[in-house]
C-alpha cells in the first residue's frame, strides 16, 4: 500500500496563507455588498425587464438577484404593449432580498416617489395640478394625482354641495394641493378652490360692466327667510325682502318662485367683494309721494290688519302704505291688553290718522277715536248731579270703584262715603259685588275720572250748617271743625254743630309746605278752615286751612299795613290777631 507524502512545513505555511486571504476577501465582499444593499432599498432605481412570464415582469436591478413586478402596475403602458424583454424601466426597491431570494420590486411606488417630487415642486408653486377621481370614501373621495393617492374632502367638491358625484368620475380635471405630509404620506387637494378662483374671475369681469341703477334680467336661484339670490348670468345679486315690494312681504315665496326670470334694478355695487344689491319696487312709484295731503290728520279710513306685535297693529291702507295703530291708541278702557285680543290679522277696521312723517315713511293711526270716547258720552247722558247704579269694582284703602255704563268706573272717595261715619267705617259696609247708587260729583274727560258721591243721596244738613260769621255755608266762608280722623293723605274732618263732614288733603293743611302734615293734627282737635268749594246740588264741599291763612294774610295786610308803613309782616299779622280777638 502507498502512503500519502507528507507535506512539508513550508508547503503547510503557504496553503493556510492562502485560506486566510480568501476568508478576508470573502468578508469584505459580503460587507459591500449589504453597503449596496442598504443605498438600494427604499430607492428608486432604474431596471432591465430580462423575462415576462404570465402576468409579471422580471425586472434586473443590477443586484444579487432580479425581482418581479405585475404587469398592472406598469398602467397604459403595458396595455399599449411597450413593455416588452429589454425595456428599462424605473421600479422601487422594497428590500433587496426576500425569503425566497428575490428582490422586492415595485413600479406603482416608484411612480408614486416621482410624482411626490413633482407635486411638491407645484405646491411650493402654489401651481394647479391634475388628477382623477376614482373612488369614494368616507368624508370625501381619493384622486389619483399621476400615481399618488390624494383625498378630496367633500367640502371642496363645488362651491355648493352636490348630490351626484358620478359625472366627476373619472375625469381628469385641475385640483389645488391644500396640504402635503410626506412622513404620513397625506396629500389634501381642492376642486372648489379652482372653481371659486374661475369665477371670481367672471364676476369680476360681468361686475366691470353693470352699474348701479342699471335695469337687468335675472333668473330666481334660491330663496331664504331674508330675500332671494338672483343670477345675473355669471354672478348673483341679492333682492332684499323690503326691496320686493313697497307692500309688507312676510316671506319672499309670497311673490317669487325658484327658476322665475324677474327684471331688477340694481341699487348698490360692491366692486371690493363683488357683493351686489337689487331692488324690484324700485321700479314703481313710490306710493309715499304725496303722502300728506292723501291721508290727512284726521281723516278716517279703513285698512286691513296685515301684523300685530306686542306694541300695536299694523294696518294697510293702500298697496305698500301701512300705519301703526299703537297699543295705547286701540281701546278707550282696555289699558293693559294685548293687541291681538282687540284686531286679528286680515280683519277691515276702520281707522283715523293721528299723525303723518313722510320722511320717516311712517303713519300713526287710531282705532279707539273712531268710536265716541266713553267719558264723554256717560257726561253728556249723566250730568254733575245725577244719580246712576253700578256695580263695586273694586275696594280699597282710598275708596269704591264702581263699574258704570260704557265700560268707565267711577270712584267714590272714603270722604263722600256717609255722613255720619268715618271713611274707613263706612267703607266695611261694602264689599265687591254690591249694586250701590251714587251722586255724580264730578267728570274729568281729559284725565279719564269720574267722582261719585254716596253720602250725597241721603238728606244732609249742609244747609244748617253754619259759619263763624253766623252766615249760612256758602263758598269762602270760614268754619270750625273738629279731626275725627288722620291718614297719610290729609285729615276728615266734622263741621261743628254740624253731623256734615269733609276731607282737608295734605296740599291744603297749611300754608307752609313744612306744616303740610297730617299728623300735627289730633283726633278731637279743634280746626278752623274756608270753604273753598260748595255744590249744593251735589252735596260735595271742600275745606282748606291753607285757603283761610292766605285770606287772613290779606286781610291784616290791607288793615294794618302799608306799602310804605315799615312794619314786618310779623307786626301785621300780630295786630290783625289781636284785633280780631278783641273783637
Amino acid at each position: 500500500m502507498g502512503s500519502a507524502t507528507p507535506q512539508r512545513p513550508a508547503q503547510r505555511r503557504k496553503s493556510l496563507a492562502q485560506q486566510t486571504v480568501t476568508k478576508e476577501d470573502f468578508e469584505s465582499m459580503l460587507l459591500d455588498s449589504f453597503v449596496d444593499n442598504d443605498a438600494a432599498e427604499g430607492t428608486v432605481v432604474r431596471g432591465k425587464v430580462v423575462a415576462i412570464e404570465k402576468d409579471l415582469a422580471i425586472v434586473d436591478v443590477g443586484l444579487k438577484t432580479e425581482g418581479r413586478v405585475p404587469l398592472k402596475e406598469f398602467g397604459q403602458a403595458f396595455r399599449d404593449g411597450q413593455i416588452t424583454v429589454g425595456s428599462e424601466v424605473e421600479v422601487y426597491v422594497d428590500r433587496v432580498e426576500n425569503a425566497m431570494g428575490e428582490a422586492v420590486l415595485s413600479r406603482e411606488k416608484a411612480r408614486r416617489e416621482e410624482s411626490w417630487v413633482k407635486l411638491e415642486e407645484k405646491y411650493n408653486a402654489n401651481e394647479r395640478v391634475e388628477g382623477t377621481i376614482f373612488n369614494q370614501v368616507k368624508g370625501g373621495f381619493t384622486v389619483d394625482l399621476e400615481g399618488a393617492v390624494a383625498f378630496l374632502p367633500r367640502s371642496q367638491v363645488d362651491i355648493r354641495p352636490i348630490r351626484d358625484i358620478a359625472p366627476l368620475m373619472n375625469v381628469p380635471q385641475p385640483f389645488q394641493i391644500l396640504k402635503m405630509d410626506k412622513r404620513r404620506g397625506n396629500i389634501v387637494v381642492s376642486r372648489r378652490a379652482i372653481l371659486e378662483e374661475s369665477r371670481a374671475e367672471q364676476r369680476s369681469e360681468i361686475v366691470q360692466q353693470l352699474e348701479e341703477g342699471q335695469v337687468v334680467d335675472g333668473v330666481v336661484k334660491n330663496i331664504t327667510d331674508y330675500g332671494a339670490f338672483v343670477d345675473l348670468g355669471g354672478i348673483d345679486g341679492l333682492l332684499h325682502v323690503t326691496d320686493i315690494a313697497w307692500r309688507r312681504v312676510n316671506h319672499p315665496s309670497e311673490v317669487l318662485t325658484i327658476g322665475e326670470t324677474i327684471k331688477v334694478q340694481i341699487v348698490r355695487i360692491n366692486h371690493e367683494s363683488h357683493r351686489i344689491s337689487l331692488g324690484m319696487k324700485q321700479l314703481q312709484a313710490d306710493p309715499w309721494e304725496g303722502i300728506e295731503a292723501k291721508y290727512p290728520i284726521g281723516a278716517k279710513f279703513s285698512g286691513r290688519v296685515t301684523n300685530i306685535t306686542d306694541y300695536g297693529a299694523f294696518v294697510e291702507l293702500e298697496p305698500g302704505i301701512e300705519g301703526l295703530i299703537h297699543v295705547s291708541e286701540m281701546s278707550w278702557t282696555k289699558k293693559n291688553v294685548h293687541p291681538g285680543k282687540i284686531v286679528s290679522t286680515s280683519q277691515e277696521v276702520d281707522v283715523v290718522v293721528l299723525e303723518v312723517d313722510p320722511d320717516k315713511r311712517r303713519i300713526s293711526l287710531g282705532l279707539k277715536q273712531t268710536l265716541q270716547n266713553p267719558w264723554e258720552a256717560f257726561a253728556e247722558k249723566n250730568p254733575v248731579g245725577a244719580t246712576i247704579e253700578g256695580e263695586v269694582k273694586n275696594k280699597t284703602e282710598f275708596g269704591l270703584f264702581i263699574g258704570l255704563e260704557g265700560d268707565v268706573d267711577g270712584m267714590v272717595h272714603l270722604s263722600d262715603l256717609d255722613w255720619q261715619k268715618s271713611g274707613e267705617v263706612a267703607l266695611d259696609d261694602y264689599n265687591r259685588g254690591d249694586i250701590v247708587k251714587a251722586k255724580v260729583l264730578d267728570v274729568d274727560v281729559e284725565k279719564e275720572r269720574i267722582s261719585l258721591g254716596i253720602k250725597q243721596l241721603a238728606a244732609d244738613d249742609l244747609a244748617d250748617a253754619g259759619s263763624n260769621d253766623g252766615g249760612a255755608l256758602r263758598k269762602n266762608a270760614v268754619v270750625t271743625t273738629e279731626v275725627i280722623e288722620v291718614n297719610d293723605g290729609g285729615i276728615e274732618v266734622r263741621i261743628a254743630d254740624s253731623d256734615v263732614t269733609a276731607f282737608i288733603r295734605r296740599a291744603d293743611l297749611s300754608r307752609d309746605r313744612n306744616d303740610q302734615r297730617p299728623e300735627r293734627f289730633s283726633k278731637g282737635e279743634k280746626v278752623d278752615a274756608r270753604v273753598t268749594q260748595y255744590d249744593r246740588k251735589t252735596g260735595r264741599i271742600q275745606l282748606s286751612i291753607k285757603a283761610l291763612e292766605i285770606a287772613e294774610e290779606k286781610e291784616a295786610v290791607a288793615a294794618y299795613g302799608s306799602s310804605d308803613s315799615g312794619a314786618s309782616l310779623g307786626d301785621i299779622l300780630g295786630a290783625a290777631l289781636k284785633g280780631r280777638d278783641e273783637k
